[in-house]
């Protein structure tokens, strides 16, 4: 049972009340136009917009009745944040980390609902969307991001407007859309390592009120941060990232407007950084691999977004279609240790087509959201390991052809001038055809045929059901929302790629539903003091669970299953409180507790559900999150404007896996800022700092066979300085 020290819970609830008096990273600072964008009268306190409601209009963060912690452009430049799991101690409850084992595969984790795995046949229960697109696996999300207007991370079931399997929340990504007014911004970076960043972005019309187009390039060269001791290689983790990105805006008219966005990304570097706790302590940053691997990762999406004004309930009709190709192939260490003992390659791709077509307007006192979705992928994975110094070879995957349909509609009924009653329900359809190799003899290459020579195992299977949200929202005044809602979500099932027992069938394992309870409140105090809190209560049914054993020769063999009954509850406060003209304090305050009520497939892998079963915690769930901020700003005599921030997060310890064997450290991160900006904004020169007191986090620990305490130990970076120069036309 994973606990919390009396030190560490005296300082969480020591330090509560003065969270609750600081910032939400939602509130502090917002990109220029977002007030304007924003409807009702300006409040004291800048505004941030979100279209996490898929209203004809973004919203007000403050007038929207779900908890979400929104970035807006400011705030990730002051932050520098590179990719989302830079976000991972943003915002309370929520753990974006990325798993290790292939680099840039996203394990996002909120309220305690996520995945622990780098299977891709694995549904994610946080749905990553990006300009409206949502990515159909894990794989591929957390390489190097820029060019954004914001960042929405919605906490809680999402079921009715983003899909069925996005029972955990939603990470809303928004890039930047060109229009009448030229843009020009270049970035230059350098950060210890070394770490080099370049990019710039130019955005504009070509014919004026028409057509605007923008061109956006990022290169990132980053030489590798760490020492492997086997070879002395001290620049161990070396990558090279470059992403593409084009768009155009057509408004052939007042009421038309067609936006079409592409993207081709490339990574090239080293194979997973990992540590061996058997061989290092913990914070140590020891590393001694006989292999360092590769990583090759590339993808190209595109997208066309029409948006049509319609005077039929003063609405917008709304179109996206998208396409994506991703294919990722990595070398990696899995023993992490100098001796041959497990090494193993894997093959990743994945092919998807998706469109959304919706309708947003008003009638009277009601505003209806409805639409069709689509959506398909074909994934092809493979898999080889070689043990034993290369003697021994085995090796398996799998592929999945999958198609969803559905179909939603969410209204909000204004009873009176301050009550409104919302509700909806989506349905939605999916059929998964796969065909499985186990893991067995050398059956399957990913490097020379890529494909398998035989597959055991074929089946197809479909799951269909309703999810559905009914609330209640209480806004006397515009400082005030008050909210409650249930909302039932949905998760589909699936099948195991990696599946090393032939005892075992690699599926199909069955959906898992939910129920979810939540009450908040969103109130600014005057020009003083804003504050959000939420309180929820979930119980999952039938939890889709991946016990992961070590075994020989296998190094590792997972089953997947429902296995047990959740209940989930927590709090979460964010709040901005306003010293003087100068000075921010921000600050987040997270607290989640999970219990197992049924249990009807073993999960300490022991052969009996008992009350070790029962003692367990869900993987990635950290008890307490908490942190708080300083942002100081001042005009500088003479023309421009100086600033500061200091921040300091804290993350408590979390199981990496189901069977609460391998524990994820707790981190404590500090990170510091100090830039100057010219008057109109054409310069900026920040120097900054990340991780500073070096704590050592990793994105997963899994014990091995080996010998005595052998993980697999994927870590991240620890303290990082570095200088950005901003340039902007």
């Amino acid at each position: 049972m994973l606990k919390v020290s009396k030190t560490r819970l005296r300082v969480g609830l020591g330090g509560a009340a003065l969270v609750l008096a600081m910032a939400s990273q939602a509130q502090a600072q917002d990109i220029e136009s977002a007030s304007e964008a924003a409807e009702g009268p300006k409040s004291a306190f800048d505004e941030i917009v979100v279209t996490a409601t898929k209203k004809a209009n973004a919203q007000n963060v403050q007038d929207v009745a779900i908890a979400v912690t929104a970035f807006g452009a400011d705030q990730l430049e002051n932050q520098h944040i590179r990719t989302l799991d830079n976000l991972s101690y943003s915002a309370p409850n929520v753990q974006l980390d990325d798993v290790g084992t292939a680099p840039g595969f996203a394990n996002f984790s909120i309220r305690g609902l996520g995945i622990n795995s780098s299977i891709p046949s694995i549904d994610p229960t946080v749905g990553v969307f990006v300009d409206g697109v949502y990515m159909g696996i894990s794989a591929g999300i957390l390489f190097d991001t820029f060019d954004l207007e914001g960042v929405e991370v919605l906490r809680g079931p999402q079921g009715l407007l983003f899909g069925r399997n996005v029972t955990g929340g939603a990470v809303v990504v928004r890039s930047s859309t060109p229009g009448n007014d030229l843009k020009v911004e270049g970035r230059v970076a350098v950060e210890s390592g070394l770490n080099k960043i370049v990019s710039g972005v130019v955005s504009g019309p070509i014919i004026e009120d028409k057509l605007a187009a923008k061109l956006a390039v990022y290169y990132n060269d980053d030489d590798g941060y760490f020492t492997n001791q086997f070879n002395g290689n001290t620049d161990f983790g070396a990558s090279e990232t470059l992403i593409v990105r084009a768009a155009l805006n057509f408004t052939p008219s007042d009421t038309v407007s067609i936006v079409g966005r592409y993207e081709h990304g490339r990574v090239r570097g080293d194979g997973a950084v990992v540590s061996n706790f058997g061989l290092f302590r913990r914070e140590s940053f020891g590393i001694s691999v006989d292999e360092e691997g590769e990583t090759r990762n590339d993808w190209n999406q595109a997208s066309v977004e029409i948006n049509i004004d319609t005077a039929f309930g003063d609405g917008k009709i709304t179109n996206i279609a998208a396409y994506r190709d991703y294919s990722g192939f990595v070398v990696s260490d899995i023993d992490s240790s100098p001796a041959f003992t497990f090494h193993a390659d894997t093959l990743t791709r994945q092919n998807q087509f998706s469109n959304e077509l919706r309708y947003a307007g008003t009638f009277g006192s009601v505003d209806v959201t409805t639409g069709l979705y689509y959506f398909e992928q074909d994934i092809d994975y493979i898999e080889l390991r070689r043990l034993a110094g290369g003697a021994l070879r085995i090796s398996g995957g799998g592929k999945q052809a999958q198609t969803t349909f559905g179909a939603f509609v969410s209204t909000d009924w204004r009873l009176t001038d301050t009550l409104t009653l919302s509700g909806g329900v989506r349905y939605s359809w999916e059929k998964k055809r796969v065909q499985v190799q186990n893991l067995t003899g050398n059956l399957c290459d990913p490097i020379g045929t890529r494909t398998c020579s035989s597959y055991g195992f074929r089946d197809e299977q479909s799951w269909a059901d309703p999810t559905f949200r009914v609330g209640l929202q209480w806004q006397p005044t515009s400082d005030t929302l008050a909210y409650a809602f249930f909302a039932r979500g949905f998760r589909s099932g699936g099948y195991n790629f990696r599946n090393g027992n032939p005892a075992e069938a690699p599926g199909p394992f069955d959906a898992e539903k939910q129920n979810s309870y939540e009450i908040g409140l969103k109130q600014d105090f005057g020009s003083l003091l804003r504050l959000n809190v939420a309180a929820f209560h979930n119980t999952v049914y039938g939890l889709q669970r991946e016990i992961i054993l070590p075994v020989l020769p296998l190094g590792t063999t997972q089953v997947i299953r429902n296995s047990a009954d959740l209940r989930l509850r927590g709090v979460e406060a964010e709040a901005t409180l306003r010293i003087g003209d100068h000075l921010t304090l921000n600050g987040q305050l997270g607290y989640t507790d999970a219990q197992y009520t049924r249990i009807f497939f073993d999960l300490t892998g022991d052969r009996v559900i008992d009350a070790k079963d029962f003692a367990l915690r869900p993987p990635r769930l950290s008890p307490w999150t908490y942190g708080v901020a300083a942002n100081f700003a001042h005009d500088v005599r003479g023309g421009g404007e100086f600033g500061a921030r200091l921040a300091y997060a804290h993350r408590d310890a979390a199981w990496s896996n189901d069977n609460n064997t391998g524990l994820l450290s707790a981190g404590d991160i500090v990170d510091a800022n100090v830039s100057f900006e010219t008057d109109n904004r054409r310069w900026k020169l920040s120097l900054y700092g990340n991780n500073l007191l070096n704590d050592q986090t990793e994105g997963n620990v899994s014990p091995l066979p080996f010998f005595a305490g052998s993980t697999f130990s994927s870590i991240n970076k620890g303290r990082v300085l570095g200088a950005e120069l901003i340039f902007r036309y």
